[in-house]
Protein backbone atom coordinates (compact mmCIF):
# COMPACT_ATOMS: atom_id res chain seq x y z
CA UNK A 1 0.00 0.00 0.00
CA UNK A 2 2.63 2.18 -0.35
CA UNK A 3 1.89 6.05 -1.88
CA UNK A 4 2.67 6.65 -5.32
CA UNK A 5 5.16 9.89 -4.14
CA UNK A 6 6.58 7.50 -1.78
CA UNK A 7 7.75 4.91 -4.98
CA UNK A 8 9.02 7.67 -7.07
CA UNK A 9 11.34 9.23 -4.64
CA UNK A 10 14.04 10.46 -6.67
CA UNK A 11 17.44 8.35 -6.15
CA UNK A 12 19.91 11.25 -7.77
CA UNK A 13 19.46 14.69 -8.38
CA UNK A 14 18.88 14.72 -12.26
CA UNK A 15 15.68 12.88 -11.22
CA UNK A 16 13.96 16.02 -8.88
CA UNK A 17 11.77 17.84 -10.90
CA UNK A 18 12.02 21.65 -10.92
CA UNK A 19 14.45 23.91 -8.99
CA UNK A 20 16.97 24.12 -12.17
CA UNK A 21 17.93 27.15 -9.85
CA UNK A 22 20.45 24.75 -7.94
CA UNK A 23 19.76 21.47 -9.28
CA UNK A 24 21.49 20.56 -13.08
CA UNK A 25 25.07 21.23 -14.70
CA UNK A 26 26.95 23.47 -12.94
CA UNK A 27 24.41 24.03 -10.07
CA UNK A 28 25.42 24.36 -6.40
CA UNK A 29 23.86 21.20 -4.96
CA UNK A 30 25.14 19.06 -8.40
CA UNK A 31 28.33 20.03 -8.22
CA UNK A 32 28.79 19.47 -4.14
CA UNK A 33 27.48 16.21 -4.84
CA UNK A 34 29.65 15.79 -7.78
CA UNK A 35 32.95 16.53 -5.70
CA UNK A 36 31.67 13.79 -2.74
CA UNK A 37 31.41 16.52 -0.48
CA UNK A 38 28.10 18.15 1.40
CA UNK A 39 27.90 20.79 4.10
CA UNK A 40 25.27 21.55 6.57
CA UNK A 41 22.16 23.38 4.81
CA UNK A 42 18.45 24.19 5.10
CA UNK A 43 16.17 23.88 2.20
CA UNK A 44 12.69 26.11 2.35
CA UNK A 45 9.70 26.13 0.55
CA UNK A 46 5.86 25.55 0.40
CA UNK A 47 4.64 21.93 0.63
CA UNK A 48 4.99 19.42 -2.34
CA UNK A 49 8.22 21.18 -4.38
CA UNK A 50 10.94 18.70 -3.70
CA UNK A 51 12.68 19.64 -0.17
CA UNK A 52 12.72 15.59 1.06
CA UNK A 53 12.96 14.36 -2.29
CA UNK A 54 16.41 16.67 -2.88
CA UNK A 55 16.85 15.76 0.46
CA UNK A 56 16.69 11.78 -0.37
CA UNK A 57 18.71 12.26 -3.78
CA UNK A 58 21.57 13.64 -1.92
CA UNK A 59 22.34 10.81 0.44
CA UNK A 60 21.32 8.60 -2.07
CA UNK A 61 23.97 9.82 -4.47
CA UNK A 62 26.45 10.33 -2.26
CA UNK A 63 26.19 6.91 -0.28
CA UNK A 64 26.59 7.35 3.32
CA UNK A 65 25.24 7.24 6.50
CA UNK A 66 22.12 9.46 7.50
CA UNK A 67 19.35 9.39 9.28
CA UNK A 68 15.85 11.14 9.16
CA UNK A 69 14.62 13.12 11.84
CA UNK A 70 10.96 15.16 12.46
CA UNK A 71 11.63 17.93 14.83
CA UNK A 72 8.32 17.78 16.13
CA UNK A 73 7.68 13.37 16.30
CA UNK A 74 11.45 12.57 17.51
CA UNK A 75 12.13 13.13 20.96
CA UNK A 76 15.23 14.14 22.60
CA UNK A 77 16.51 10.55 23.20
CA UNK A 78 16.03 9.87 19.55
CA UNK A 79 18.60 12.87 18.99
CA UNK A 80 20.53 11.38 21.59
CA UNK A 81 20.77 8.34 19.62
CA UNK A 82 21.88 9.55 16.07
CA UNK A 83 24.46 11.12 17.85
CA UNK A 84 25.90 8.50 19.37
CA UNK A 85 25.80 6.51 16.03
CA UNK A 86 27.03 9.32 13.92
CA UNK A 87 30.37 8.64 16.41
CA UNK A 88 30.76 5.21 15.46
CA UNK A 89 30.99 6.51 12.02
CA UNK A 90 32.97 9.25 12.30
CA UNK A 91 30.37 11.58 10.55
CA UNK A 92 26.82 10.99 9.20
CA UNK A 93 23.95 13.09 7.82
CA UNK A 94 21.08 14.43 9.43
CA UNK A 95 17.79 14.96 7.99
CA UNK A 96 15.45 16.95 9.91
CA UNK A 97 12.21 17.41 8.83
CA UNK A 98 10.41 20.54 10.24
CA UNK A 99 13.46 21.78 11.49
CA UNK A 100 12.05 25.51 12.30
CA UNK A 101 9.79 23.23 14.85
CA UNK A 102 12.96 22.06 16.84
CA UNK A 103 12.81 22.85 20.51
CA UNK A 104 15.86 24.13 22.62
CA UNK A 105 16.52 20.88 24.09
CA UNK A 106 17.14 19.23 21.42
CA UNK A 107 18.89 22.55 19.50
CA UNK A 108 21.86 22.86 22.29
CA UNK A 109 22.26 18.88 21.75
CA UNK A 110 22.88 19.34 18.16
CA UNK A 111 24.73 22.41 17.99
CA UNK A 112 28.39 21.53 19.35
CA UNK A 113 27.92 18.56 16.90
CA UNK A 114 27.09 20.73 13.95
CA UNK A 115 30.12 23.00 15.04
CA UNK A 116 32.65 19.98 15.32
CA UNK A 117 31.25 18.27 11.42
CA UNK A 118 30.26 15.03 13.21
CA UNK A 119 26.61 15.79 12.42
CA UNK A 120 25.64 17.23 8.81
CA UNK A 121 22.65 18.72 8.78
CA UNK A 122 19.72 19.04 6.32
CA UNK A 123 17.31 21.08 7.96
CA UNK A 124 13.47 20.96 5.53
CA UNK A 125 10.92 23.72 6.52
CA UNK A 126 8.49 25.43 5.18
CA UNK A 127 8.93 28.15 6.93
CA UNK A 128 11.01 30.97 6.16
CA UNK A 129 14.44 30.01 8.06
CA UNK A 130 15.23 33.66 8.35
CA UNK A 131 12.00 34.48 10.54
CA UNK A 132 11.26 30.40 12.00
CA UNK A 133 15.13 29.12 13.04
CA UNK A 134 17.65 29.99 15.92
CA UNK A 135 20.25 32.08 14.58
CA UNK A 136 22.70 29.82 16.36
CA UNK A 137 21.24 27.33 13.98
CA UNK A 138 21.43 29.69 10.70
CA UNK A 139 25.12 30.41 11.90
CA UNK A 140 26.36 26.91 11.03
CA UNK A 141 24.32 26.51 7.57
CA UNK A 142 23.86 27.59 4.40
CA UNK A 143 20.25 27.96 3.53
CA UNK A 144 18.45 27.78 -0.08
CA UNK A 145 15.26 28.57 -1.23
CA UNK A 146 13.16 26.03 -3.43
CA UNK A 147 11.28 27.75 -6.37
CA UNK A 148 7.24 27.15 -6.83
CA UNK A 149 6.90 24.47 -9.39
CA UNK A 150 6.19 25.38 -12.68
CA UNK A 151 2.93 23.95 -14.77
CA UNK A 152 5.68 22.05 -17.00
CA UNK A 153 7.38 20.86 -14.50
CA UNK A 154 4.52 18.92 -12.66
CA UNK A 155 3.13 17.51 -16.08
CA UNK A 156 6.49 15.89 -16.83
CA UNK A 157 6.79 14.37 -13.50
CA UNK A 158 3.16 13.09 -13.88
CA UNK A 159 4.32 11.37 -16.70
CA UNK A 160 7.02 9.67 -15.42
CA UNK A 161 4.84 8.57 -12.99
CA UNK A 162 2.05 7.64 -15.32
CA UNK A 163 5.25 4.82 -16.27
CA UNK A 164 5.00 3.41 -13.23
CA UNK A 165 1.05 2.84 -13.18
CA UNK A 166 0.29 -0.53 -15.72
CA UNK A 167 -1.96 -0.22 -18.41
CA UNK A 168 -2.89 3.92 -17.17
CA UNK A 169 -4.73 5.39 -19.90
CA UNK A 170 -5.17 9.56 -19.72
CA UNK A 171 -5.11 12.36 -22.00
CA UNK A 172 -3.19 15.55 -22.13
CA UNK A 173 -6.41 17.46 -21.00
CA UNK A 174 -6.13 15.54 -17.76
CA UNK A 175 -2.99 16.25 -17.26
CA UNK A 176 -3.18 19.68 -17.38
CA UNK A 177 -6.12 19.80 -14.96
CA UNK A 178 -4.43 17.74 -12.48
CA UNK A 179 -1.69 20.12 -12.63
CA UNK A 180 -3.73 23.36 -12.22
CA UNK A 181 -5.41 21.91 -9.72
CA UNK A 182 -2.20 21.30 -7.32
CA UNK A 183 -1.20 24.89 -7.38
CA UNK A 184 2.57 23.79 -7.75
CA UNK A 185 2.49 21.12 -4.96
CA UNK A 186 3.79 17.81 -6.86
CA UNK A 187 2.88 15.82 -3.99
CA UNK A 188 -0.84 16.73 -4.07
CA UNK A 189 -0.56 16.32 -8.10
CA UNK A 190 0.54 12.89 -7.39
CA UNK A 191 -1.75 11.87 -4.88
CA UNK A 192 -4.71 12.67 -7.33
CA UNK A 193 -3.56 10.94 -9.82
CA UNK A 194 -3.05 7.71 -8.12
CA UNK A 195 -6.13 8.06 -6.84
CA UNK A 196 -8.02 9.08 -9.85
CA UNK A 197 -5.81 5.65 -10.83
CA UNK A 198 -7.61 3.57 -8.58
CA UNK A 199 -11.20 4.62 -8.49
CA UNK A 200 -11.70 4.10 -12.53
CA UNK A 201 -12.72 1.98 -14.85
CA UNK A 202 -9.92 -0.41 -16.61
CA UNK A 203 -7.68 2.05 -15.21
CA UNK A 204 -9.06 5.27 -17.61
CA UNK A 205 -8.37 8.42 -16.11
CA UNK A 206 -10.45 11.31 -18.18
CA UNK A 207 -11.56 15.15 -17.01
CA UNK A 208 -15.17 13.89 -15.42
CA UNK A 209 -13.62 11.68 -12.88
CA UNK A 210 -10.75 13.82 -11.82
CA UNK A 211 -14.01 16.61 -11.35
CA UNK A 212 -16.07 13.97 -9.09
CA UNK A 213 -13.02 13.01 -7.22
CA UNK A 214 -11.68 17.05 -6.39
CA UNK A 215 -14.55 18.85 -4.66
CA UNK A 216 -12.83 21.97 -4.19
CA UNK A 217 -13.49 23.99 -7.11
CA UNK A 218 -10.16 24.64 -8.93
CA UNK A 219 -9.65 28.69 -9.68
CA UNK A 220 -6.06 28.65 -10.22
CA UNK A 221 -6.01 27.77 -13.50
CA UNK A 222 -6.95 30.05 -16.89
CA UNK A 223 -7.43 29.41 -20.46
CA UNK A 224 -3.15 30.17 -20.41
CA UNK A 225 -2.94 27.84 -17.39
CA UNK A 226 -1.30 30.72 -15.58
CA UNK A 227 -4.01 31.81 -13.29
CA UNK A 228 -2.49 31.34 -9.96
CA UNK A 229 0.04 34.36 -10.25
CA UNK A 230 -2.88 36.04 -12.00
CA UNK A 231 -5.20 36.20 -9.00
CA UNK A 232 -2.16 37.13 -6.56
CA UNK A 233 -1.39 39.90 -8.98
CA UNK A 234 -5.54 41.16 -9.28
CA UNK A 235 -5.93 40.86 -5.36
CA UNK A 236 -2.63 43.42 -4.53
CA UNK A 237 -3.63 45.84 -7.17
CA UNK A 238 -7.62 45.60 -5.94
CA UNK A 239 -6.41 46.81 -2.63
CA UNK A 240 -3.81 49.37 -4.28
CA UNK A 241 -6.25 50.61 -6.56
CA UNK A 242 -9.19 50.82 -3.82
CA UNK A 243 -11.60 48.87 -5.03
CA UNK A 244 -12.85 46.93 -2.02
CA UNK A 245 -14.82 44.71 -3.63
CA UNK A 246 -13.12 43.12 -6.56
CA UNK A 247 -10.03 42.70 -3.90
CA UNK A 248 -13.02 40.52 -1.55
CA UNK A 249 -13.46 39.14 -4.57
CA UNK A 250 -10.04 38.01 -5.35
CA UNK A 251 -9.52 37.28 -1.68
CA UNK A 252 -12.82 34.50 -1.66
CA UNK A 253 -11.05 32.73 -4.92
CA UNK A 254 -8.11 32.56 -2.81
CA UNK A 255 -9.87 31.24 0.43
CA UNK A 256 -12.14 28.91 -1.37
CA UNK A 257 -8.44 27.43 -3.15
CA UNK A 258 -7.20 26.79 0.35
CA UNK A 259 -4.32 29.10 0.07
CA UNK A 260 -4.02 31.01 3.07
CA UNK A 261 -0.25 31.04 2.79
CA UNK A 262 -0.14 32.93 -0.18
CA UNK A 263 -2.73 35.31 0.98
CA UNK A 264 -0.75 36.05 4.54
CA UNK A 265 2.55 36.67 2.46
CA UNK A 266 0.84 39.03 -0.21
CA UNK A 267 -1.33 41.17 2.63
CA UNK A 268 2.09 41.52 4.32
CA UNK A 269 3.60 42.92 1.05
CA UNK A 270 0.91 44.62 0.40
CA UNK A 271 0.56 46.76 3.97
CA UNK A 272 4.13 47.99 3.40
CA UNK A 273 4.65 48.43 -0.05
CA UNK A 274 1.19 49.66 -0.78
CA UNK A 275 -0.24 51.41 2.40
CA UNK A 276 3.03 52.25 4.19
CA UNK A 277 3.54 55.81 5.93
CA UNK A 278 -0.08 56.45 4.71
CA UNK A 279 -1.99 54.46 7.60
CA UNK A 280 1.30 53.12 9.65
CA UNK A 281 -0.90 50.69 11.72
CA UNK A 282 -1.80 48.57 8.98
CA UNK A 283 1.01 46.33 9.38
CA UNK A 284 1.01 45.01 12.75
CA UNK A 285 -2.90 44.93 11.90
CA UNK A 286 -2.44 42.75 9.37
CA UNK A 287 -0.26 40.50 11.63
CA UNK A 288 -2.78 40.11 14.01
CA UNK A 289 -5.42 39.25 11.31
CA UNK A 290 -2.96 36.54 10.14
CA UNK A 291 -2.48 35.46 13.65
CA UNK A 292 -6.20 35.17 14.63
CA UNK A 293 -7.09 33.25 11.04
CA UNK A 294 -4.69 30.71 11.92
CA UNK A 295 -5.85 30.02 15.35
CA UNK A 296 -9.40 29.43 14.15
CA UNK A 297 -8.24 27.88 10.59
CA UNK A 298 -10.72 27.40 7.98
CA UNK A 299 -13.86 28.48 7.22
CA UNK A 300 -13.54 31.47 10.60
CA UNK A 301 -10.66 32.43 9.12
CA UNK A 302 -12.68 34.26 6.43
CA UNK A 303 -13.97 36.28 9.22
CA UNK A 304 -10.37 38.05 10.43
CA UNK A 305 -9.09 38.01 6.46
CA UNK A 306 -11.93 39.60 5.28
CA UNK A 307 -12.06 42.43 8.10
CA UNK A 308 -8.16 43.52 7.35
CA UNK A 309 -8.53 43.25 3.70
CA UNK A 310 -11.58 45.77 3.54
CA UNK A 311 -9.96 48.36 5.71
CA UNK A 312 -6.90 48.04 3.49
CA UNK A 313 -8.53 48.76 0.46
CA UNK A 314 -10.19 51.63 2.06
CA UNK A 315 -7.10 53.10 3.74
CA UNK A 316 -5.03 55.65 2.18
CA UNK A 317 -1.91 54.66 0.10
CA UNK A 318 1.85 55.62 0.20
CA UNK A 319 5.15 54.00 -1.22
CA UNK A 320 7.26 57.06 -0.48
CA UNK A 321 9.41 55.01 2.74
CA UNK A 322 9.86 51.68 0.41
CA UNK A 323 10.61 53.83 -2.48
CA UNK A 324 13.13 55.42 -0.36
CA UNK A 325 15.13 52.76 0.61
CA UNK A 326 14.83 51.12 -2.69
CA UNK A 327 16.99 54.70 -4.24
CA UNK A 328 19.50 54.42 -1.02
CA UNK A 329 20.19 50.28 -2.19
CA UNK A 330 20.35 51.22 -5.71
CA UNK A 331 23.67 54.19 -4.54
CA UNK A 332 24.94 51.24 -2.36
CA UNK A 333 24.91 48.92 -5.49
CA UNK A 334 26.15 51.49 -7.71
CA UNK A 335 29.21 52.18 -5.49
CA UNK A 336 28.06 55.45 -3.98
CA UNK A 337 28.94 54.90 -0.09
CA UNK A 338 31.69 56.84 1.24
CA UNK A 339 33.16 56.42 5.21
CA UNK A 340 30.99 57.12 8.17
CA UNK A 341 31.98 60.84 9.52
CA UNK A 342 34.19 60.42 12.56
CA UNK A 343 31.53 62.04 14.88
CA UNK A 344 29.30 59.79 14.90
CA UNK A 345 31.42 56.34 14.96
CA UNK A 346 31.79 54.15 17.42
CA UNK A 347 32.99 55.42 21.09
CA UNK A 348 33.34 58.73 19.20
CA UNK A 349 34.30 62.05 21.65
CA UNK A 350 33.15 64.79 19.50
CA UNK A 351 29.71 62.96 19.00
CA UNK A 352 26.56 65.66 19.57
CA UNK A 353 23.90 63.94 21.91
CA UNK A 354 20.19 64.84 19.97
CA UNK A 355 18.34 64.41 23.75
CA UNK A 356 20.77 66.67 25.25
CA UNK A 357 19.68 69.64 23.39
CA UNK A 358 15.50 71.22 22.37
CA UNK A 359 13.45 68.72 20.83
CA UNK A 360 16.15 66.02 20.93
CA UNK A 361 17.42 67.76 17.77
CA UNK A 362 20.98 69.00 17.08
CA UNK A 363 22.08 69.71 13.82
CA UNK A 364 25.00 67.69 12.16
CA UNK A 365 25.80 65.97 9.61
CA UNK A 366 25.25 62.04 9.45
CA UNK A 367 25.52 61.18 5.96
CA UNK A 368 29.06 60.36 4.13
CA UNK A 369 30.53 63.80 2.87
CA UNK A 370 30.55 62.10 -0.82
CA UNK A 371 26.18 61.82 -0.16
CA UNK A 372 26.35 65.35 1.53
CA UNK A 373 22.67 66.65 0.88
CA UNK A 374 20.86 63.69 -0.78
CA UNK A 375 17.55 62.90 -0.36
CA UNK A 376 16.08 59.88 -0.62
CA UNK A 377 12.34 60.23 1.12
CA UNK A 378 9.96 62.43 -1.02
CA UNK A 379 6.81 62.57 0.92
CA UNK A 380 3.20 61.88 -0.28
CA UNK A 381 0.70 64.15 0.59
CA UNK A 382 -1.26 62.37 2.77
CA UNK A 383 -2.90 63.22 6.16
CA UNK A 384 -0.18 60.86 8.24
CA UNK A 385 2.78 61.89 6.35
CA UNK A 386 1.87 65.62 6.09
CA UNK A 387 1.38 65.53 10.15
CA UNK A 388 5.04 63.49 10.44
CA UNK A 389 6.54 66.03 8.24
CA UNK A 390 4.99 68.83 10.43
CA UNK A 391 6.60 67.70 13.31
CA UNK A 392 9.92 66.96 11.81
CA UNK A 393 10.21 70.58 10.88
CA UNK A 394 9.07 71.66 14.31
CA UNK A 395 11.91 69.59 15.76
CA UNK A 396 14.31 71.04 13.90
CA UNK A 397 12.82 74.83 14.81
CA UNK A 398 11.55 75.43 11.44
CA UNK A 399 8.16 76.81 9.72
Amino acid sequence: MELLANKLRPQKLEEVIGQKHLIGKGKILSNLVKNKKIFSLILYGKPGIGKTSIANAIVKELNVPHRFLNATINNKQDFDIVIEEAKMYGSMIVIIDEIHRMNKDKQDILLPHLESGLIILIGLTTSNPYHKINPAIRSRVQIYELHELEKEDIIEGLKKACEKLDSIIIDEESLNFIAASSSGDFRSALNLLEVAYYSSDNQTINLELLKSILSKPVFFHDKNEDGHYDVLSAFQKSIRGSDVDAALHYLARLIEAGDLDSIYRRMSVIAYEDIGLANPSIGPKVMAAIHAAELVGLPEARIPLGTIVTEMALSPKSNSAHLALDEALNDIRKGSTGNVPNHIKTNSQTYLYPHNYPNSYVKQEYLPKELKGKKYYHMKPNKYETNLNNLWKEMRGEK
